[in-house]
């Protein structure tokens, strides 16, 4: 049965990224793609490349969300261990897939060029389906409602543009932002009281600092077309009930 809502979990694996050596640029990539497909992105979680660690997220997550996505770890490395540990969160076997392996060699083209690392990107969780990489050659795993993708962006985009298509969605959620040259703390009780009357959209403010001047911007999210439309009219009035004569409406 079709769903209003539909999420997704990211998971963000490897030690470089918490270590500061690598910086993500995947989340907003990927939460982008997922909002056009009707899927909100509804957390975010980057942990290292421990095994049992890696089996506790994706088993969390898997059960909370109708989508897990994660990134990282299913390179040739002694440290890759994404599919293995993926494998475990399943309860399934990692085996020597004979489809993977000839992907490896139609990139690589001359087997000799397979070392026994390379190797070890044919090695698939059972029952696993494989997501094309035309970039790299070594696949993707999909199993049960967890993606598992590369953590190079160009690699993982491409990644997930073969997989975008499968998705199943729900309607995207829309985003309207007011812009005001009023401090944060004037605003705030007027949007907690019309937060509880539009429960259906979430109203954010981020506060700025632009030309000498404090600012703050209201950002509404939602999937109600009307509900945000009210809102977002409601939102303009109160920075100008407040003393914003020209907010800026996007």
């Amino acid at each position: 049965m079709a769903k209003d809502i539909y999420t997704a979990a990211l998971i963000i694996i490897g030690d470089e990224i918490l270590s500061g050596r690598t910086h993500d640029k995947n989340t907003p990539w990927i939460a982008e793609q997922l909002n056009e497909a009707g899927v909100r992105l509804a957390e975010v979680r980057v942990i290292p490349d421990d095994k049992q660690n890696i089996i506790d997220t994706v088993n969390e997550m898997r059960g909370c969300h109708d989508y897990v996505f994660t990134t990282g770890g299913i390179g040739p490395t002694h440290d890759d261990i994404t599919s293995e540990s993926i494998a475990a969160a399943f309860g399934v076997e990692l085996e020597l897939r004979d489809d993977a392996y000839a992907e490896l060699l139609a990139y690589y083209k001359d087997e000799s060029e397979i070392t026994e690392s390379r190797k070890k990107m044919a090695y698939i969780p059972q029952g696993a389906n494989l997501i094309d990489n035309p970039v790299s050659g070594a696949p993707g795993i999909h199993i049960g409602n967890v993606y598992v993708f590369a953590g190079v962006p160009r690699i993982m985009q491409a990644m997930f543009d073969a997989i975008k298509h499968s998705l199943t969605g729900g309607k995207p959620v829309e985003t309207r932002s007011v812009s005001a040259n009023l401090a944060e703390s004037l605003v705030a009780d007027g949007l907690a009281e019309m937060q509880g009357r539009y429960e259906m959209i979430a109203i954010g403010s981020y506060p700025k600092y632009q030309n000498g001047k404090f600012g703050t911007t209201l950002v509404l999210r939602g999937t109600d077309d009307e509900a945000l439309a009210k809102a977002t009219q409601e939102v303009t009035d109160l920075v100008k009930s407040l003393g914003e004569d020209n907010p800026i409406v996007a």
